[in-house]
């Protein structure tokens, strides 16, 4: 716009275009994402029924198949709406919703998924054929949406009504304001307040007339920014930590499962006892990470420092290293000087730092090979080298290694590799002491972690 306008011209306009915009953006949006993320968790919540229906159609005797069919259902508590035909179209099970609503045995539908009108009553509907034990059988899962469908209705309405009144409202009120001296900075407040959690990557427009205005949307900018690149890292975070979680959980839930399914002896009690203790161990562990990343991340975990001699952390944490090379039967190397090398920081963390790169080379390195340790003072700084010869990093995995829940390659598998969480708990450490951790590998070769902190004046 023209630098001729007045103030109020200018912003009654902006505010009213970027406005409108936003909320029809919001409106869109919010009505998009409720239904398909209605519909993602209805559809995985059948998927995984259909699937548990299916290894207990593969995984049971045919003459038992309707009573093992009828107590899984009984089982679910009425999650879900079930029925199970044969070729024949004679139902083995039948929920008696389904037989309620006359759901027949076979849908003429050309999605995988899809939603299905048997009266007033909406279901989304999921079925598959398997052919087991000579037979054809037809599985069909459903869920009940008339719930969901009244829920998304209502809030439309609530939108379509509240967001015109909105509008309205709201330019006439900027128009007023125009009319005083603090119409610019309510325009910047009006902007940013648009701004909702599903699009965090707008921003407030920066005028450029080089005052108090320019200066204040450009720090508002900034700010929206570490917003979201902080949004992004903790909707990353919380997917990746529920991804962790469930299958530690459903493996236990499912070795439960069947060893309650009948009667057995001790010995396999106690061997999925011990399963089941393995994962919870593995659960315990991860849950303990993520409170640390956590508490990290905002500021709350507290590190205490002082001034410590790098060589006796390191040399505690080489005792630790050799028992773990030992029991691989992996060479074991240390190297650091009989003389202090004094630095400021908290010893447990950064004990716990030299740890992390030291089983982090164990777990890597096959038997016979051969893991070092080596401290240094270069250049006014202290560094720890941990090499080994183990099974190196791929150059293109190389800038994620420090990143939560990576992991580079097949060979460093859930079983090897933990949720990876280590590097990640090493790098934060190494920052929290104004230090620096950088890798350099080469497949089949090794890899060598450095540690760079600064000396203690």
């Amino acid at each position: 716009m023209s630098l001729g306008l007045s103030i109020r011209a200018r912003l009654t306009a902006w505010y009213a275009a970027l406005f409108a915009a936003s909320l029809i953006l919001f409106t869109v949006a919010a009505i998009v994402l409720m239904r398909q993320s209605i519909y993602i968790t209805v559809d995985e919540d059948l998927a995984d029924e259909m699937n548990a229906v299916q290894k207990l159609i593969e995984s049971t005797n045919p003459s038992t198949l309707p009573k093992q069919v009828r107590e899984h259902a009984e089982l679910q508590a009425g999650s879900s709406l079930l029925q199970v035909s044969d070729e024949n179209g004679n139902f083995l099970y039948r929920s008696p919703r389904l037989q309620e609503l006359g759901v027949p045995a076979q849908l003429k539908r050309s999605r995988k998924f899809d939603i299905v009108w048997f009266g007033r009553t909406p279901l989304r509907m999921y079925s598959a054929v398997l052919n087991e034990h000579g037979r054809r059988f037809t599985i069909q899962v459903a869920e009940d949406m008339d719930d969901y469908f009244v829920a998304t209705d209502r809030y439309e309405i609530l939108l379509f009504i509240g967001i015109p009144v909105l509008l309205l409202v709201a330019t006439g009120g900027g128009y007023w304001l125009s009319k005083r001296a603090l119409a610019p900075v309510d325009q910047i407040t009006s902007a940013a307040q648009s701004i909702s959690p599903s699009d965090l990557g707008g921003r407030v427009v920066v005028p450029e007339t080089r005052d108090e205005l320019q200066r204040l949307a450009q720090t508002l900018n900034a700010m929206l920014q570490r917003i979201e690149a902080a949004f992004r890292r903790m909707t990353q975070f919380t997917a990746d930590a529920s991804h962790e979680l469930r299958t530690p959980i459903a493996l236990i839930r499912t070795r439960a499962e069947i060893m309650l399914r009948k009667s057995r002896d001790n010995q396999e009690y106690r061997d999925a006892l011990h399963d089941i203790l393995e994962e919870s161990e593995r659960i315990t562990g991860l849950i303990e990470n993520l409170m640390l990343l956590a508490r990290a991340d905002v500021g709350t975990e507290g590190l205490h420092f002082k001034q410590v001699n790098l060589c006796e952390i390191a040399q505690r944490a080489s005792a630790q290293g050799r028992t773990l090379a030992d029991a691989r039967q992996l060479q074991w190397t240390e190297t650091i000087p009989n003389v202090p090398v004094w630095v400021t920081a908290d010893p447990d963390s950064l004990g716990r730092l030299l740890l992390i790169l030291i089983d982090n080379a164990v777990k890597y390195t096959p038997v016979h090979g051969s893991v070092a340790i080596h401290v240094t003072r270069t250049n006014g700084q202290a560094q720890v080298e941990v090499r080994d010869t183990g099974i190196g990093i791929a150059e293109a995995d190389l800038p994620h290694v420090f990143e939560r829940f990576y992991r580079a390659d097949s060979a460093r598998s859930r079983d090897s590799g933990g949720a990876g969480l280590g590097l990640s708990i090493g790098h934060w450490i190494a920052k929290a002491h104004l230090g620096e951790i950088t890798v350099q590998s080469t497949p089949e070769r090794g890899s060598s972690f450095h540690v760079k902190l600064p000396l203690s004046n």
